[in-house]
């Protein structure tokens, strides 16, 4: 699987459980697996939720900017896991992994802040850097701009999947 930017669509739909028209991030241009990520989401006027928000002023709503950055996140974050599984795996490839079912859930938002609004025909370059981590969350700084501009800035928690239980039946 291809780690080195930039990540394609093809590329990001191999990391990410999301599907049109959920999957936002269109493409990564900077990612250090683990650790941090840049990437690109254009605004397109044909994103189905311009039709309701709102239509004589189009706006894209702050919590998908929010889930811009969260996939982003993932990616960063997906990436890592399948760097620790291919070092644990003395190097082999696991290029057959199906490294998107690692992909957590969003846990909290914290102090976002929305600057401008974003609309059709803006590019976000979105921000992810990891932090510390705690059992099994992690919190993430996270930023978008619009032509070098701050758009929104804040913070995420993450966790990863919590390990299945497996359940032993009596004989």
């Amino acid at each position: 699987m291809k780690l080195k930017p930039p990540l394609s669509a093809d590329d990001i739909r191999k990391l990410l459980p999301h599907r049109w028209p959920f999957l936002l991030l269109d493409r990564v241009v900077e990612l250090e697996p683990g650790r941090r990520a840049v990437g690109i989401k254009n605004v397109a006027v044909s994103e189905p939720y311009f039709a309701g928000h709102f239509p004589a002023e189009s706006i894209m709503p702050g919590v998908l900017i929010v889930e811009c950055l969260a996939q982003l996140t993932a990616v960063a974050y997906t990436t890592g896991a399948l760097v620790e599984l291919e070092q644990a795996a003395g190097g082999q490839s696991m290029a057959d992994v199906d490294i998107s079912a690692q992909v957590g859930y969003l846990v909290a938002i914290k102090n976002m802040k929305f600057r401008r609004p974003v609309s059709p025909g803006d590019r976000l370059v979105l921000e992810c850097l990891l932090g510390s981590s705690l059992g099994i969350l992690t919190s993430v700084q996270v930023s978008a701009r619009c032509e070098g501009e701050l758009v929104a800035e804040g913070s995420l928690v993450v966790s990863r999947r919590p390990e299945k239980e497996q359940s032993y039946e009596a004989v």
